[in-house]
């Protein structure tokens, strides 16, 4: 069994831009990442930061300028790494005269199942992204939300033990986003590696076993939520006892008042608890709880784009 389920090394891609002079414009600059299996990896970047691109590369759809990319420990383009993968493309196209049936028996036959296998498998996995009462009406009548279901479900119709997603929520509802979101856990608690790209951070924060962060082509951060660097935005401090009107007097102006005499206190960054804290011992208040506030992965993702734009600024 391969180490990992997906590597890059020094992935980079030019492309040539330019008639008369020519020149060459970098849209993956030297990438190096690891997927181990079962995880579901978040890659996560800017408008135009390479990600299109990077899953491009995996399918052999565009060839690299330098470097490898390796599937299951075989390299990217490998006809039995291709078999035991699924791909959903960012903007998925399909032969609009055929029913969601049809293409998912069609798309099955290619990759060697009987007719009767496709059906039942096509049959299966419509019902599984919500589509199961439409099978048999034809794509050109499907909205675009119900045609990134469609691609979904082709994405999967060979049982892959890696799936590939390209902004897999894109065109779809809150009700589509909830259920891509519950089918990409049932993915991952089934034993498959997902490596999905988003702009969509509140999605990536709630599925993401680890994320990857591009921008201009480069990844700039990678690692598991709990173990990136979030800032400290300031704290949340809860205090029990004494009046609350003292609290004011004391400059803490974001206080609530909750039930059983309780006071919750936003302490914001340039305002440490230590400089509190011995105030509040002095009016006879009781510290209940003291919590850091960390920023958000949306705050963290801007932080590290702002940053790396601000010298080409």
């Amino acid at each position: 069994m391969a180490r990992y389920a997906i590597r890059l090394q020094e992935l980079t891609k030019d492309y040539p831009t330019g008639f008369w002079r020519p020149r060459a414009v970098r849209a993956l600059d030297h990438v190096s990442l690891d997927v181990e299996p079962g995880e579901v990896l978040g890659y996560l970047g800017p408008n135009g930061a390479g990600k299109t691109t990077t899953l491009k590369l995996l399918m052999q759809l565009i060839y690299p300028t330098f470097g490898r990319a390796e599937i299951l420990g075989r390299p990217a383009g490998d006809i039995e790494a291709k078999r035991r993968l699924g791909y959903l493309p960012e903007s998925p196209y399909f032969y609009d005269n055929l029913t969601a049936e049809e293409l998912l028996v069609y798309f099955g036959g290619l990759f060697g199942l009987t007719p009767s296998v496709a059906r039942t498998r096509a049959s299966t996995l419509l019902d599984r992204v919500g589509l199961g009462a439409e099978r048999r009406r034809r794509l050109r009548k499907y909205s675009k939300g119900m045609l990134q279901r469609v691609g979904i479900a082709q994405a999967l119709v060979n049982d892959p033990e890696v799936v590939f997603l390209d902004e897999p929520m894109s065109g779809l509802d809150p009700v589509g986003r909830r259920d891509t979101r519950e089918l990409i856990r049932s993915l991952r608690d089934e034993g498959r590696t997902v490596f999905f790209s988003s702009h969509i951070l509140s999605d990536a924060e709630a599925l993401c076993t680890r994320v990857a962060i591009t921008v201009q082509g480069r990844l700039v951060s990678t690692g598991r939520l709990a173990d990136l660097a979030f800032e400290v935005q300031g704290w949340e401090l809860i205090v029990h006892g004494g009046d609350s009107a003292a609290l004011v007097g004391l400059g803490l102006d974001a206080v609530t008042t909750v039930s059983d005499g309780r006071h919750v206190i936003e302490l914001p960054f340039d305002r440490p608890p230590d400089q509190v804290l011995p105030e509040l011992s002095r009016l006879r208040f009781q510290v209940v709880s003291l919590t850091p506030r960390h920023e958000s992965l949306e705050d963290y993702f801007m932080r590290l784009v702002a940053r790396r734009q601000a010298p080409a600024a």
